[in-house]
């Protein structure tokens, strides 16, 4: 699947195949990888990472930063023998996914029964566009949530545009604690 964000081409399969080693490598799982306008504020592009350490479903600055580079540097590996993944001029995002998490994989619909999820379909899609209300789970390959509007609905991952958890105060009671390690030695620079 290649995706196109202002004038970049970038082959998001090919990428995925490419970051999931690195990530494995560090102990970390891969959420998402897509290319967005960079939060940078420059009108750039960003190849956006997610990933999370399985055991606390986030990511430490330290793990952000070593798999920061271990990207960096297998896609700086590549370019050098003629292989280029991404055209132009890019900023690397890697990060945490959030309490508000995007849901990617079959098993992230499972982990987050009982949570608010939105969910919108892929265009094309016959049916109601956007569903949300309180996800059900996941059975095979049909991902079930009670919508507010429509009810019980049952919907195949393959036709979810994108997903994700909705802020509520029952998900923030859920989600572990996160860890701020290192945020202490952040340094912020004036503009």
């Amino acid at each position: 699947m290649e995706a196109r964000t202002g004038d970049l081409m970038a082959d998001i399969a090919r990428l995925t195949e490419v970051i999931e080693p690195e990530a494995a490598a560090l102990g970390l799982e891969l959420v998402r990888v897509k290319m967005v306008q960079s939060e940078a504020g420059d009108g750039g592009e960003a190849l956006q990472v997610m990933a999370e350490d399985p055991a606390t479903g986030q990511l430490i600055i330290d793990q952000c930063a070593a798999l920061s580079r271990r990207i960096s540097e297998k896609l700086d590996a590549l370019e050098e023998t003629g292989t280029v993944l991404i055209e132009g001029a890019y900023h690397l995002e890697v990060s945490s996914p959030g309490i508000d998490r995007p849901l990617t994989r079959p098993k992230d619909f499972s982990a987050w029964a009982g949570h608010e999820a939105k969910v919108s379909m892929a265009k094309g899609w016959v049916g109601q566009r956007t569903l949300r209300g309180e996800l059900r789970g996941i059975s095979g390959e049909n991902v079930m949530i009670a919508d507010r509007k429509a009810g019980e609905v049952t919907v195949p991952l393959g036709e979810i545009h994108s997903a994700q958890l909705v802020l509520t105060d029952e998900l923030i009671a859920a989600t572990r604690p996160l860890d701020t390690s290192g945020a202490d030695e952040i340094i912020e620079l004036e503009e």
